[in-house]
């Protein structure tokens, strides 16, 4: 029987567990590979407005190790910047290991959950049909895995796929996919694709769509192709007109591209902590800021109820251990949580998150240059989160 790969046998991954070298490409993706704006408008930035708490002297968790507080928890995280809202209020920011409040951050996979917003507001609007192949859009996807898959498919991780007639390994091909956008990546004498398109066409399904849950960024890629031909505007552009310009961010965000000028969909967005809490703020506040409608009400409120049919209620985190419990569900490329408070989440590699909690009218932006590797846990920013907001209520 062949297993996983262990990240640590990869030569070419090695950087991904070096913490100098992770923070050095969350806050400066724009430095090393080709980026492009998402523009934050004409408008003047909307005031966050603030009221302070001493969130660093909560008991958060009981560890073996004793009670986890913030500090500790940044530590075990490798925080580089955590921001609470609560009631709409700033209660907590924090910026570490030279990150700044102006400055961009690697968002990684949590940067898929807003392809999701993108892609549900354009199918609330009729320019969308979920129940469309993606080939209906995107013909040269055709005869590919996820070309045959529907829209929906794509939102829900719900593609079986083998890429180039390797067998599927999640670790590997997560490695493979940065080695496509990031030509400093690439093992020597490699010969694989040199782009996001080349990529997806060498995918195959290996079992039909819509019948199990398999994370894989390709869904992702296939989808943000299929918006920009029905858009006719580039990712960073459509972003930049459905939600960036109408939140009064502070800073542009960015994408970084790869050799045809594509954005990389699923994980290559940067953007401050303050202004990817004006996201979740408006989430919280059923897609509205300041009674203005940013997106459709429905878009934002059915994100914890909107799983269809035929998708499974539960699946497992990407980052849980194989024999773990499965816990959360996933609709339209947001994690769901499950619990008393309807809460949900963005969550990329790393330690990024844009976590929503609408019954702790709680929201929290987490940025992190944590080491990934099986002898590193993952610091347990999830409970803490929750810890966090169920204080803050009862204060």
């Amino acid at each position: 029987m062949t297993g996983t790969t262990p990240l640590s046998d990869l030569l070419w991954t090695r950087g991904y567990m070096d913490p100098t070298w992770i923070r050095r490409f969350t806050s400066a993706g724009r430095e090393l590979s080709p980026s492009r704006r998402v523009w934050r408008g004409r408008e003047p930035a909307r005031h966050l407005p603030e009221s302070p708490s001493d969130l660093d002297a909560v008991d958060l968790l009981t560890t073996g190790a004793g009670t986890l507080k913030l500090p500790e928890l940044f530590a075990a995280a490798q925080t580089d910047a955590m921001l609470v809202m609560h009631r709409g209020s700033v209660v907590y920011e924090r910026y570490l290991h030279g990150a700044e409040a102006h400055t961009p951050h690697f968002n990684a996979s949590a940067a898929k959950s807003y392809l999701g917003l993108m892609a549900a507001t354009l199918a609330h609007e009729g320019l969308l049909d979920r129940t469309a192949t993606a080939s209906a859009y995107v013909p040269e996807l055709g005869g590919t895995a996820f070309g045959e898959a529907r829209v929906d498919d794509l939102l829900h991780m719900g593609t079986q796929v083998s890429y180039a007639g390797r067998a599927y390994d999640k670790p590997t091909e997560a490695q493979r996919y940065f080695a496509v956008i990031a030509p400093q990546l690439r093992p020597f004498g490699y010969a694989g694709p040199t782009s996001i398109r080349e990529h997806l066409l060498t995918a195959r399904p290996t079992g039909a769509p819509g019948t199990e849950f398999c994370y894989e960024n390709g869904n992702v890629e296939a989808l943000a192709e299929v918006l920009r031909r029905i858009t006719g505007l580039s990712t960073s552009a459509l972003l930049g007109e459905l939600l960036w310009s109408k939140l009064g961010a502070e800073e542009d965000a960015y994408y970084v591209l790869d050799s045809d000028g594509v954005e990389a969909a699923c994980g290559g967005f940067s953007a401050t902590a303050r202004d990817v809490a004006r996201i979740g703020e408006m989430l919280r506040c059923g897609g509205a800021l300041e009674g203005r409608q940013v997106i459709p009400e429905r878009v934002a409120t059915t994100i914890t109820s909107g799983v269809p049919d035929g998708y499974p209620r539960r699946v497992r985190f990407p980052a849980a251990p194989e024999d773990s419990p499965a816990t959360l569900s996933y609709h339209d490329l947001w994690w769901v949580l499950n619990d008393p408070y309807d809460s949900y989440m963005a969550s990329g590699i790393h330690g990024q998150r844009l976590f929503v909690s609408p019954r702790l009218e709680l929201v929290v932006v987490h940025f992190g240059s944590q080491v990934m590797s099986p002898a590193v846990p993952p610091a347990p920013l999830v409970q803490a989160f929750l810890q966090i907001g169920v204080h803050l209520n009862s204060a």
